[in-house]
């Protein structure tokens, strides 16, 4: 079994990141040091202006740890790895999958199921806990159509049926999504899902949360030898990471959206860290930014029983287990892509 791992996360703009023998060590602007052992990592992450020596970039590559890069409000630029591992044979088999519309409709179903069940399962909950806080008629209809596309998705679907299920089912639960912030008031108000550039303070935490979540499982899914690139929902686009797309559609609703509803709802980031720009983007401060971090490094650390394994594992290791089922799926080992299913 997988040991779950810390990734080392960077936002200090200036920092320079070494190798000192087996440890990474991070220097400020200020001229103070802090060392992380290279064998409690599983990876780094740079945000904004952080630079990193080449023998350190060399050292992670040598020890399977990839450094990525991102902007300082979280958008991914680029990452630094090894030579690719797994087994050739395993992504030919990948691509043939993702090339035949039958397959890749199978495929593309389990993932639809997935991500309708969890959505309605996040729903069910506020529902359950907070009835007399919300709208409870609005949740209900919203559930009410989940449950049409959970229906439809037990019988086979063509691709283009199963991703306008997915766009009804997303549509339906970003709909009543600002029921579930039961802190309310003008800083966290939610109308509807923006992104590039996210537009209110709730949809800036969500993009932020889903490229920490796509960092992860982007790694898990290379870490079983399989292309990040190449998947079954989300079809080929230069540059776009389809199978961890696709994969990343099981976690979203009850791992990113929780996580950003718990630091909204508990008060643990406030209306203050965050700023608007002239073109309307909202952006977060750093000392919310390291907040976020620090909320999910430990919602990682939670314990859940697997769904399909029946194994109880740390939340973080849930996405090295679906690559790794992903992988027997198409290898021939299973029948079927069993998705995570949350309760």
């Amino acid at each position: 079994m997988k040991k779950l791992l810390n990734t080392l996360y960077v936002t200090s703009q200036g920092s320079y990141l070494f190798k000192d023998g087996e440890c990474v060590v991070i220097r400020l602007e200020d001229g103070s040091k802090k060392r992380f052992p290279v064998h409690v990592l599983d990876g780094v992450v740079c945000f904004g202006n952080v630079i990193c020596s080449p023998f350190l970039l060399g050292h992670c590559a040598e020890k399977g740890l990839a450094v990525s890069f991102l902007t300082e409000r979280g958008r991914y630029l680029a990452s630094v790895h090894g030579p690719q591992g797994g087994n050739v044979l395993l992504r030919r088999e990948q691509y043939r999958k993702a090339d035949d519309e039958e397959s890749s409709a199978t495929t593309a179903r389990s993932i639809v199921a997935g991500k309708v069940a969890n959505s309605r399962a996040v729903l069910r909950r506020c529902l359950r806990d907070y009835a007399e806080r919300v709208d409870a008629q609005r949740l209900q209809g919203a559930i009410g159509v989940l449950d049409g596309c959970a229906h439809r998705l037990k019988t086979p679907v063509s691709l283009d049926e199963a991703r306008g299920l997915e766009g009804l089912a997303a549509n339906t639960y970003f709909g009543v999504f600002g029921e579930l912030i039961l802190k309310k008031g003008p800083g966290f108000s939610f109308t509807g899902r923006t992104r590039r550039p996210p537009l209110d303070n709730v949809n800036c935490l969500l993009s932020f949360v889903y490229t920490l979540l796509a960092h992860d499982i982007r790694s898990a899914i290379e870490a079983v030898g399989l292309d990040p690139q190449a998947g079954f929902l989300h079809r080929d686009r230069p540059g776009r990471p389809g199978l961890a797309l696709d994969i990343m559609e099981e976690f979203r609703s009850f791992l990113a959206d929780r996580l950003v509803l718990s630091l909204i709802n508990r008060g643990e980031v406030g209306e203050k860290g965050f700023t608007v720009k002239e073109s309307g983007a909202v952006f977060m401060d750093e000392d919310t930014r390291k907040a976020v971090l620090v909320a999910w490094q430990k919602r990682k650390a939670d314990e859940v029983v697997h769904p399909f394994l029946k194994e109880r594992i740390s939340m973080g290791l849930a996405f090295h287990l679906q690559a790794r089922l992903m992988a027997r799926y198409i290898r021939g080992d299973l029948e079927g892509y069993p998705p995570f299913f949350w309760k």
